[in-house]
């Protein structure tokens, strides 16, 4: 059903993709001042490699379903194999509490892509819902940056901001490229 001209939402599809996000980014803003205590119980159970592998499928999955939301075929399998094996390279090169930026701003830029695409396909003005979506995820990662200054056990880095940006990109690339390709094997079998 869509919405209203009138209403800020294009469709109740593209609202609920925004709530989304923002109880995303809620989560791992309230998770700032836990963060140290859950990586020591992590590690003291023995689940730190449990955990950042279910997250990781979890991103992984995330960015699929939203990049094509349907069935894959034949050549779009190995485009998520290519997907997976640039991700896992860039996992091997970065430290542990790097690669959780991968998973949090990744997430958050796929679904701002994806509301942002979903706000286009109404009829509404979105210039370069890629772009857009990489600059909103940076900016929610920068306030994430600026909030650890009012945190004692937590320190501001800008080395994060350039692996929240990264996560963004990574992800929005991902799904802009997984979507190219499910149009074009679609293309082809009509």
């Amino acid at each position: 059903m869509n919405e209203s001209r009138n209403s800020f939402f294009a469709s109740a599809r593209e609202r609920r993709l925004w709530l989304l996000t923002a109880l995303l980014v809620l989560a791992i803003y309230s998770t700032l001042g836990l963060a140290a205590t859950l990586v020591a119980w992590l590690y003291g159970q023995a689940l730190m490699t449990i955990a950042f592998v279910a997250a990781m499928l979890l991103t992984a999955l995330t960015i699929v379903m939203v990049a094509l939301g349907v069935r894959p075929r034949g050549i779009e399998i190995g485009a998520w194999l290519g997907v997976a094996v640039v991700y896992f390279l860039v996992l091997l090169r970065l430290a542990i509490p790097e690669r959780s930026h991968l998973m949090e701003y990744g997430i958050v830029a796929v679904f701002i892509l994806e509301a942002l695409n979903e706000r286009a396909a109404h009829g509404r003005r979105v210039p370069l819902p890629p772009l857009l979506a990489i600059v909103a995820a940076a900016v929610i990662g920068a306030v994430d940056e600026m909030l650890q200054l009012a945190i004692p056990s937590r320190v501001f880095d800008w080395m994060d901001m350039l692996f929240n940006l990264l996560a963004a990109t990574m992800a929005v690339a991902a799904a802009v490229f997984l979507r190219w390709v499910s149009g074009r094997v679609r293309q082809k079998s009509v």
